[in-house]
């Protein structure tokens, strides 16, 4: 227990620590002063309790020689004791203290120390509903035989599941000790071996610093497929055939971006499908990407998805934003280098479909997007709660139509050697807008200042929408795709002549967004009849017919029934219950399909649902 000079001494420190700015608003860490360089995890998962417990250690690096106080960010955690290692190597009792609750960031775990010690440990366990872990039981999964358990960290999750600077300004190595019950496979953001089998627990080791939010662990049935010499991917037993076959191309993905942006530095690409409750499309956990089994469609229609989470090796993962106020130098930059991707492998006429198709979603979703926060990078203080820097999605596009300007403006000879050498000179490092702009013009602007003014590079930056100056995306597949729409919306062309033989899965999205709210339930009743896009195996289609069938008013609730029951992507499911609350008829068949389906979606998910029939 603390004692009393301890607990007086760290109340001195909190004071103190209270009155001076953070760098990260959403973390309470001070690396100014110290920062973690390597975690170690030693745990053990109970799902009879939904826990992990055990200890975490943390070695440290001290910056400021007068701190005598290390600052972590925890969330609901049970804090059992803290132990620091003296300079006699044996470890001691250290006084702690933890702050009262907020209900965005939780709190602030407080350690005394005397000296600056080298490492610390933390024992505890983490809550049954700790934010980042969602633990499944046996029927929410395909055998229905083993429970499941996966993680997701980002944006400051991390923290509900071990103590630690929980900012994406701080990266450390790691290593981890897993104990699960037999049957069960344990794999981690980090080297996995193969060929483990758990005795002795399951241990791994990450070698490449990198930032909170991108530690991760899954826990359940799960079988390995090899794809490559560098890439495999893990499923449960019943889906890992179709994942595999789904997932071929990985390796020549990850040899486009070579080519591009330089060698993938993470050793191999390995990828897991998760559980249908999974709540969003992917997650780019270095060296062990999280995926959403919605991208199996049984034809690699949606592998850009892939291509995305890969990019992620390069922008986010190996060069990080610094706080979550500047996320679209993730996302955006990420979003650009996935078109480049796509166009390498699939050819210049599939990647400008994807453009136009991104393109036109940006604008459609600008009447939902408050002005103040249409601006890649707000000039408001950057105090905002973790949720709202990532809820509007214009980073990933507008970012990423900032880039695409400046490479069309100055050709790829010169804007690709830039952005690699963006890539190569802050490998490993975090980043903030500010460095970027800084880049931008001593290696682009200053050698060209006909590219791009000071005062268009401020709207892009900071303006509402896109900028006039933005050149728009015109794919001529699509184009043609919008004669049939239009004819076939005002009645001259029959919907069994809508030549689509040659359309891929962009084209049928791009379609669909567009006749969603203008075609009646008739002509959707013929759609389904003709094209049997009630039963598509493509849930990116499956999703958009739902959703145009709804508005429509034409009755999909057998197979829309089953499509969330199964289905628990927060892309998919808000934007369907909020169309289902519209009228009273489908809200009442939508309040008793989710009081079955609410127990199989993740935490993030329900509480976006729980939203929507709050508001209504």
């Amino acid at each position: 227990m603390p004692t009393p000079h301890s607990l007086r001494l760290a109340l001195c420190l909190l004071l103190g620590l209270a009155a001076q700015a953070q760098a990260d608003p959403l973390s309470y860490a001070r690396y100014d002063q110290v920062r973690t360089s390597d975690l170690h995890l030693d745990l053990k998962a109970d799902f009879a309790s939904k826990t992990l417990s055990g200890y975490a250690e943390l070695s440290l690096n001290w910056l400021d020689k007068s701190a005598r106080s290390l600052v972590l960010d925890t969330r609901d955690l049970s804090i059992a004791r803290v132990q620091v290692l003296g300079a006699n190597g044996k470890w001691a009792p250290a006084s702690y203290m933890l702050d009262k609750l907020e209900a965005d960031k939780g709190r602030a775990l407080r350690i005394a120390v005397a000296a600056q010690p080298r490492k610390v440990r933390i024992y505890y366990h983490t809550a049954p509903a700790a934010a980042a872990l969602q633990w499944m039981t046996p029927q929410q999964t395909m055998s229905g035989k083993r429970p499941f358990m996966f993680s997701q960290s980002e944006t400051i999750n991390a923290r509900s599941w071990a103590p630690l600077q929980d900012t994406p300004a701080v990266r450390f190595t790691y290593s981890a000790r897993i104990d699960a019950p037999a049957g069960l496979r344990v794999v981690m953001s980090a080297e996995n071996d193969q060929n483990a089998s758990g005795a002795g627990g399951w241990k791994f080791r990450m070698a490449q610093p990198i930032p909170a939010y991108l530690l991760a662990i899954a826990i359940g049935e799960l079988e390995l497929r090899k794809l490559g010499p560098r890439s495999a991917v893990y499923a449960e037993p019943a889906r890992i055939e179709a994942a595999a076959w789904e997932l071929a191309d990985t390796e020549k993905m990850i040899a486009a971006a070579e080519s591009l942006y330089g060698p993938y530095r993470w050793e191999r690409y390995d990828m897991i499908v998760l559980p249908p409750s999974f709540p969003i499309g992917g997650m780019e956990n270095p060296r062990l990407t999280f995926l959403t089994p919605t991208m199996i469609a049984g034809d690699r229609s949606l592998v850009d998805l892939i291509a995305h989470e890969l990019a992620h090796s390069w922008s986010g993962n190996l060069v990080t934003n610094a706080s979550w106020k500047h996320w679209w130098l993730n996302e955006g930059f990420t979003t650009y280098v996935t078109t480049r991707i796509v166009e390498s492998l699939y050819g210049a006429d599939v990647a400008e479909i994807g453009l136009q198709l991104e393109q036109e979603e940006l604008f459609a979703s600008l009447p939902e997007i408050p002005p103040a926060r249409q601006a890649l990078l707000s000039r408001d203080p950057d105090e905002r709660p973790a949720a709202t820097y990532t809820d509007e999605g214009l980073a990933y596009p507008k970012g990423a139509w900032f880039l695409r300007t400046l490479e069309q403006r100055a050709g790829r000879a010169v804007f690709d050697p830039f952005l690699r050498g963006w890539f190569d000179q802050h490998a490993f490092q975090s980043a903030t807008t500010e460095q970027f702009v800084a880049y931008l013009r001593k290696n682009l602007l200053d050698g060209h200042p006909e590219l791009m003014g000071e005062a268009e590079l401020d709207e892009w930056l900071h303006g509402v929408g896109v900028p006039a100056s933005a050149k728009r995306a015109v794919s001529p597949r699509l184009a043609a795709v919008d004669a049939q729409r239009d004819a076939w919306l005002k009645g001259a062309l029959a919907t069994k002549d809508i030549d689509s033989k040659a359309w891929i899965a962009t084209e049928w999205m791009h379609f669909l967004n567009d006749i969603s709210g203008k075609a009646t339930a008739a002509q959707l009743a013929e759609l389904d009849q003709q094209f049997g896009l009630g039963k598509s195996g493509n849930n990116e289609i499956a999703y958009r017919f739902y959703l145009a069938s709804v508005k429509a008013g034409y009755n999909v609730r057998e197979p829309l029934g089953s499509f969330l029951m199964s289905v628990g992507r927060q892309k998919f499911v808000v934007p369907l219950y909020t169309a289902l609350l519209k009228t009273a008829d489908d809200k009442a068949w939508a309040k008793a399909l989710y009081a079955k389906a609410r127990e199989r979606y993740h935490p993030v998910t329900q509480g976006a649902v729980d939203k929507q029939f709050a508001k209504k």
